[in-house]
């Protein structure tokens, strides 16, 4: 297809935040243009809810590699990121887990009340479809669906029951302020994934002021001094540049903004400088604050039972006959929350929970049946960075989570604690008398503290929630404004997970969706 040469409105990036700006501001008569580096949603995995991760380093995947961590042992991580019509959120496990709402009143102080849980809460509201839930809070007819699991696994009851047993309380998905364990609640209809694609763009595409354009690699911002007027982007085998009357709206998510930004002239004068990029805004903040949610797991060996069936042809009969069996699973079937230490005032640690053998980052080859369980660090002190490996737009960034590098160790210490906790609910019944030896870590120690050691180093990744990169800020330090503008730019907005002044407490999809609700109204107020 050809993409028009002009228009009201770029959105580059067709993500958790991208597809409902767009949608929204097609929807209330903007001409749009949307930018998508991946393809159409033609790939049956990305429909799938249990087959995830097959699309790990794919044509789907932006598939980046961290920096060397000191702090997991010298090891590189795999950072899967979407690339594909809803982004992240056509490959991620589809937990709606919204954090607590003292993660937004914290943006509040940093970017203004209308950040603040109260405002949010009505976005929240207007966003979902929870099933089953009489909760005010919750929204009952929004576009994105928030279902229960259809099919969850015999093990994840009996991992419930071991929680409660071992002095954790079970409690409601997404209430203000969890202090517990629940079900996962799954961005799904009809057991099958519902992404901010299904949910946004599909029903938006019938409008002629909508262009959704796939396959287009946007390589620039471009500039008329110091304001944004269009997109330079490669497209079907040539370059060409797309003019915005009004503006530019970045919303490739926390890897892929700053990155556009510093391609732009947008950034650190000392980093771009060097690379031959011109400077616009000397803005050292592009790329910097870097914060993300390290996960670390044991895993155990079980005799039968779990998703290691799910490919079984029953179960591929199952679920496209009836849209039950294991293929609806999400995999993380639990999570709750818990403190590291008794004196937090709030939870620093979510338990996550998958009946099956997701080892390895989720790109090994697991030998039978298992399952995992194991922390996740969801108010992490230490930050890292993104920052350019050339000025070529197909060259990939560097990405430096900077995992437990905080000076004091509180990270670590937290991580380990909460491995501990891990190993007790695992060796609790009835969970006790299910496991068999362990398999992640490959190997055990003669102590308990060895071994958390060994499956902190060996055996944490990402929990695929990078964010902070373009941060928003009432001070003149920050990227982009509360507004969402980028400081020292007109026409250019920023509206993805990067812009969150501090990482939540729960999964990042959720917010990401709050924020481009928020941006298409501060564009169209």
């Amino acid at each position: 297809m050809s993409i028009p040469t002009q228009t009201e409105y770029i959105v580059v990036g067709a993500g958790s935040a991208g597809a409902v700006v767009a949608a929204r501001l097609a929807e209330r008569g903007r001409e749009v243009v949307l930018l998508e580096a991946g393809p159409e949603k033609k790939d049956k995995f990305t429909a799938i809810p249990a087959a995830f991760s097959k699309l790990f380093k794919s044509d789907l995947d932006w598939n980046y590699q961290t920096a060397a961590q000191p702090g997991l042992g010298g090891r590189s991580i795999f950072f899967p990121r979407g690339k594909v019509l809803g982004g992240s959120s056509s490959m991620n496990a589809m937990m709606w887990v919204r954090g607590f709402a003292a993660d937004y009143d914290a943006w509040a102080q940093a970017a203004g009340d209308e950040w603040g849980y109260a405002s949010v809460l009505e976005y929240f509201k207007r966003i979902e479809a929870v099933e089953g839930s009489n909760d005010p809070d919750h929204g009952r007819s929004g576009p994105l669906h928030v279902s229960k699991q259809r099919s969850p696994r015999e093990y994840t009851k009996m991992f419930l029951q071991a929680v409660e047993k071992a002095g954790y309380r079970r409690e409601p998905a997404n209430t203000a302020s969890p202090e517990g364990f629940t079900e996962t609640m799954v961005n799904q209809h009809r057991g099958a994934r519902w992404s901010t694609s299904e949910a946004y763009l599909d029903p938006a595409r019938s409008r002629k002021n909508l262009t959704i354009v796939t396959g287009a690699l946007a390589r620039k911002v471009v500039l008329d001094g110091t304001r944004a007027v269009g997109v330079e982007v490669s497209h079907g085998g040539r370059t060409q540049t797309i003019r915005a009357s009004r503006e530019v709206i970045l919303s490739g998510g926390a890897i892929n903004s700053p990155q556009l930004l510093m391609l732009s002239g947008i950034g650190a004068a000392d980093q771009l400088s060097p690379l031959g990029l011109g400077v616009v805004v000397d803005a050292p903040e592009v790329g910097a604050n870097l914060s993300d949610h390290l996960v670390s797991m044991f895993g155990y060996r079980v005799p039968s039972g779990t998703l290691a069936d799910a490919e079984k042809p029953l179960q591929l009969i199952n679920y496209l006959a009836r849209r039950r069996g294991m293929l609806t699973s999400n995999v993380a079937e639990a999570y709750g929350f818990f403190r590291s230490r008794d004196d937090l005032e709030l939870p620093d640690l979510e338990m996550i929970y998958a009946p099956a053998p997701f080892y390895d980052e989720g790109i090994g080859e697991p030998d039978g049946h298992g399952l995992v369980a194991g922390p996740i660090l969801v108010a992490p002190k230490s930050r890292g960075t993104v920052t350019l490996t050339s000025a070529d737009p197909t060259a990939k960034v560097l990405v430096d989570p900077k995992y437990l590098s905080d000076p004091d160790g509180a990270d670590r210490a937290a991580m380990l604690q909460g491995l501990r906790v891990a190993h007790t609910i695992l060796h609790t019944e009835p969970m006790r008398s299910v496991i068999g030896d362990m398999a992640r870590p490959r190997r055990a120690a003669s102590t308990l503290d060895e071994t958390v050691a060994i499956a902190l180093e060996q055996n944490s990744h990402t929990l695929y929630h990078p964010t902070g990169t373009c941060r928003m800020g009432s001070d003149e330090r920050s990227v982009v404004a509360p507004d969402l503008t980028v400081r020292g730019v007109t026409g250019l907005r920023v509206a993805d997970a990067s812009v969150m002044p501090t990482i939540v407490r729960g999964h990042t999809h959720a917010p990401s969706v709050v924020i481009g609700e928020r941006a298409a109204d501060l564009i169209t107020e």
